[in-house]
């Protein structure tokens, strides 16, 4: 239902609330007259008329509440609001839209949010980024209020240059055309020039996982909207930390450490090329304490339930006010620490599962929550709260299809892993492209993928330093030297996937391929599943 009501609407809706009011005024008339009526109404009578009177009322005040227009933000610092829209059947989408824009706001963005056929072309034309979260009705229809957008607004000529956007797709995979309107959406944007942020988010009845991917994204927006609790916990397993290693002492850029890890109990368990690792980060051990002693509670303090104060400090955001001496209150008060995402750098056939990741920094020189967690205060032994969560999107093409794999940075983690099943399966065609600072210190992986290529598992690698003052300053630019040899791949029936930044190379990386292959064939991949991105 929508939250909109257009001046001609109201105006009908208060000439029919006058006219039933003239109704019961004449109704009113007649009953006073005694020759019309024998007897008033019994105490017990008008009493149950007031009250239904007032459940009627309560109803219609609970139904505008839920309809009601949001409160936006309007702080006017020349930022536009972030724009989030909903197209929704059932209410499902729209509580999600509410929920992002709650996610947003308490990170600092501001926000608008609209329903689908709220929506016009101005708008639009307005915004910077926009999210949409839509849902599929029947076999690939859309939300039925959704219809007024596809006949005003998906009909005309927009350029949308300006625009960068991500959508969530709503569906159910039992149907032959699942997520259908929300792909629908998404290649409208792109024809008419908008910027997709990321991949289409596809969300198969209420997925947790997929919805808990979509809150992390939300972080891509910049600020620290991924900082706020996840919306529904991941049910973490205890993994053991074997080894880690920083694989680039002396890097301009920040260190980057490659963590291995194994289950606590039970055997390694099966993953594919492109899964993710979901982590629960933990503050450090010490922090915990100092917070404790800084509001003087004991190291030993149990709350109500039995649990160790430390123990969910651990896991929790330190609250900036605490109820005095109130455990009940101070337990009800805490914020759970959001997961943090990783790809997976390895096979099972590796037997052990790692992680590649950099170490970031606060404003104040301090290490991130979940980097400073992983890279700092765990050692060897120490139990990681992890849960592994398949990633359909970035999986690998069936069959032995020539495959592009183009990264930077840690991104190589999760091509490194489709190169490592790509081998263990005999598939050849694999041309790497990588680029990073240095070649003496950021060469990650170096020495095997020299090996992998020597032994004819990689077709060819292109490694790119942008430091090193050589050729090609970024991976994007040997790409596009290879334009040749792209087309080629791609008429062989090549996949290619991106792995990396999102700011500067995933874009980039786009272009090259819209202009080597052109608008047509680049749309045309994109939609047969054969160029995919897990960018960040």
């Amino acid at each position: 239902m929508s939250s909109h009501r257009s001046p001609r609407a109201v105006l009908g809706n208060l000439g029919m609330i006058a006219a039933l009011l003239l109704v019961a005024f004449l109704l009113l008339r007649l009953h006073l007259r005694e020759s019309w009526w024998l007897a008033s109404p019994l105490p017990v009578q008008w009493t149950s008329a007031l009250v239904a009177a007032a459940i009627y009322a309560a109803a219609c005040f609970a139904l505008w509440w839920r309809v009601r227009p949001r409160k936006e933000d309007i702080r006017d610092d020349g930022v536009p609001p972030v724009l989030v829209v909903w197209a929704s059947q059932t209410g499902f989408a729209q509580q999600l839209a509410e929920r992002t824009a709650e996610s947003l706001r308490a990170a600092g963005h501001k926000t608008r949010l609209r329903a689908l056929d709220q929506v016009d072309a101005a708008l639009l034309g307005s915004t910077h980024n926009a999210l949409f979260i839509a849902s599929t009705t029947g076999e690939g229809d859309p939300p039925d209020h959704a219809l007024a957008f596809l006949s005003r607004v998906m009909t005309q000529s927009t350029s949308l240059p300006q625009l960068q956007y991500a959508v969530l797709a709503l569906g159910d995979r039992t149907y032959d055309h699942f997520c259908a309107f929300g792909h629908q959406l998404d290649d409208w944007l792109r024809e008419h020039g908008a910027h997709p942020l990321f991949d289409t988010v596809e969300v198969d009845n209420a997925d947790p996982d997929a919805l808990r991917h979509w809150q992390q994204l939300l972080g891509q927006l910049g600020g620290n909207a991924a900082d706020v609790p996840d919306w529904s916990a991941p049910a973490y397993q205890p993994w053991q930390l074997q080894q880690r290693q920083a694989l680039n002492p002396g890097s301009v850029g920040g260190t980057v450490f490659h963590l291995t890890l194994l289950p606590a109990e039970g055997a390694l368990p099966m993953w594919q090329a492109g899964d993710i690792a979901e982590v629960g980060p933990h503050q450090s051990p010490d922090a915990v304490a100092q917070w404790m002693i800084g509001h003087g509670f004991a190291t030993t303090t149990s709350l109500p339930d039995g649990r160790l104060l430390r123990d969910v400090l651990a896991v929790s955001y330190f609250p900036e006010q605490i109820p005095s001496g109130d455990l009940t209150a101070l337990a009800a008060a805490l914020k759970p620490l959001p997961h943090r995402e990783y790809s997976i750098a390895s096979m099972p056939s590796d037997g052990t599962l790692q992680l590649m990741l950099r170490r970031q920094l606060r404003p104040d020189g301090t290490p991130g929550l979940a980097s400073g967690w992983l890279c700092d205060y765990t050692v060897p032994g120490d139990t990681i709260d992890l849960r592994l969560r398949s990633n359909r999107n970035f999986h690998p093409p069936l069959g032995d299809a020539p495959l592009i794999l183009i990264g930077n940075g840690t991104g190589i983690a999760g091509l490194r892993a489709h190169l490592r099943a790509r081998i263990d399966a005999g598939a050849q065609r694999n041309w790497l492209l990588f680029g990073e600072r240095n070649v003496s210190h950021d060469f990650h992986f170096g020495n095997e993928l020299l090996q992998w290529q020597r032994d004819g598992g990689i077709e060819h690698l292109d490694a790119v330093f942008s430091r090193d003052g050589d050729q090609f300053h970024y991976v994007q630019d040997a790409f596009a030297a290879h334009a040749q040899r792209l087309r080629e791949w791609v008429e062989q029936g090549a996949t290619i996937l991106v792995c990396g930044s999102l700011q500067g190379m995933a874009p980039a990386v786009d272009a090259v391929i819209a202009q080597a292959l052109g608008a047509e064939a680049h749309e045309a991949l994109r939609i047969a599943g054969r160029y995919r991105r897990d960018v960040y």
